[in-house]
């Protein structure tokens, strides 16, 4: 076999001689490319607005019609078809309309619309930043999660937990930069919470699942029954001095690197992490507050005051998560009802408590699932997958308060005022952070890559 090169005819092995120092040098380049990344946190680009992050995600997709986006005119054609050219849909006829069962009033100083089914979360709305004109791609669950996690569905990236975790690193030796509490297992699983490239000590730690109550919910290994602090510290050095060797054989390898300070830190969090987990260290009227034992409540209850919890004591990106009971695609009116009587009490508490105690201005606080509901019924009285649009909101961490911005068309369909995509969102995110999402990169096969990918922009205008 020959090829034609520089105008004359070469053989394969010719050519591969050639070569061979570039390729040398490729590799080399690898290398040094992955020794300067350095197992320091880059820091920020600019003064922070946040130093840290709640994310509360409610799994399977809220309506946003229902909770933050009235329609009057939804409810007033409700049970007629909705014609595409309504909505600059190119389909002739998207289905029939379902109004919404939930009465909408304003609140606050600003005025926010805010469904009757949050009663508590509404007496915060003045510290609010209701985004109506988000949308996403993916229909289904598990595209839709990815995205949302990761910004990406079709390539193993890291979680914006991640992220944050690599830029920023732990305000605290002995606790993670990042913690999921009670993570789905499906529609992405470990990739919601991995660290993909970046290194491991970056993966989130995660506290049980979505299925498990969090009450019974452990941290796996995080205690060794059969050994004291003293001689497990003693095993531990026997074997991180082999697995340094191994790492100096290896010129490097960062997945060494991260197991050698992946063990460190779980041997650090046994004098730290039982505590937090605990309530003992809460008054009753804290407990009391935010809803803990009181039965529909006690679950979020308990996720919400534990991601206080690790807030204060420097972790930097908390998500907390509910199981999969947010995919209404019949008895919306039943199902809705039922999960913002678990949500609304413990998420207004954790805004009050945090706000208590100062941390407000400082924490980004981010309530949303991965796409809304239509505005179309489906199975009757359900609602089916809607990523063309839905409502978040965002609250504290230098975000304006009161503030509701974008706008969907009249029917809830398709954003027509002030469009925020996923990556603009998580463009943002890192902004109120302190980073350039453009410029928080990690060299990977040869590229930088970054959250955003090549894509995003920050929302200024929601920035206080």
């Amino acid at each position: 076999m020959s090829c034609h090169l520089f105008n004359r005819t070469r053989t394969r092995r010719d050519f591969l001689r050639a070569s061979a120092c570039g390729f040398g040098h490729l590799a080399l380049s690898a290398m040094a490319a992955a020794g300067s990344q350095g197992s320091g946190p880059p820091g920020p680009h600019f003064a922070p607005r946040a130093k840290r992050v709640i994310f509360l995600f409610m799994w399977g997709g809220p309506s946003h019609v229902d909770l933050f986006d009235p329609k009057p005119r939804l409810t007033q054609d409700s049970g007629k078809t909705l014609h595409g050219v309504d909505v600059g849909s190119e389909k002739e006829a998207l289905g029939t309309m379902l109004g919404s069962p939930f009465q909408f009033k304003q609140h606050g100083a600003s005025g926010q619309w805010i469904s009757e089914l949050f009663p508590n979360l509404a007496r915060h709305a003045d510290e609010l930043c209701v985004i109506r004109s988000m949308h996403t791609n993916g229909t289904a669950h598990g595209e839709a999660l990815l995205r949302l996690h990761t910004g990406a569905a079709n390539l193993v990236r890291p979680s914006v937990g991640a992220w944050v975790s690599y830029g920023l690193g732990s305000d605290n030796a002995n606790l993670p930069a990042f913690v999921s509490i009670s993570p789905p297992r499906g529609h992405g699983g470990v990739q919601n919470y991995g660290n993909a490239f970046l290194p491991a000590i970056h993966q989130g730690s995660v506290i049980g699942s979505a299925e498990i109550p969090i009450a019974q919910a452990v941290i796996s290994n995080l205690k060794n029954p059969r050994l004291d602090p003293a001689s497990q510290r003693q095993q531990l050095d026997l074997i991180q001095s082999l697995n340094r060797q191994h790492l100096h054989g290896t010129s490097g390898d960062r997945g060494v690197q991260g197991l050698i300070e992946n063990y460190e830190l779980a041997y650090r969090m046994q004098s730290t992490m039982p505590q937090i987990m605990g309530l003992d260290d809460e008054s009753e009227a804290t407990r009391s507050m935010y809803g803990i034992g009181s039965g529909p409540t006690d679950n979020a209850a308990r996720q919400c005051l534990l991601a206080r919890k690790l807030a204060e004591r420097g972790v930097r990106y908390i998500q907390v998560s509910t199981d999969y009971t947010w995919d209404h695609h019949n008895k919306v009116n039943d199902g809705h009802r039922a999960e913002c009587a678990k949500v609304d009490q413990p998420v207004a508490a954790l805004l009050q408590d945090l706000k208590q105690r100062g941390m407000l201005d400082d924490t980004l606080v981010i309530w949303g699932g991965e796409f809304g509901r239509t505005p179309m019924a489906e199975n009757g009285d359900g609602r089916g997958h809607h990523p063309q649009a839905f409502s978040i909101w965002m609250a504290g961490g230098g975000v304006r308060g009161g503030l509701t911005y974008g706008a969907t068309d009249d029917f809830g369909y398709r954003p027509v005022e002030n469009a925020v995509h996923m990556h603009d969102l998580h463009a943002t995110i890192l902004h109120t952070l302190g980073f350039d999402h453009e410029r928080l990169t990690y060299r990977h096969a040869g590229r930088d890559f970054r959250l955003t990918d090549v894509e995003g922009r920050v929302v200024r205008d929601i920035l206080a």
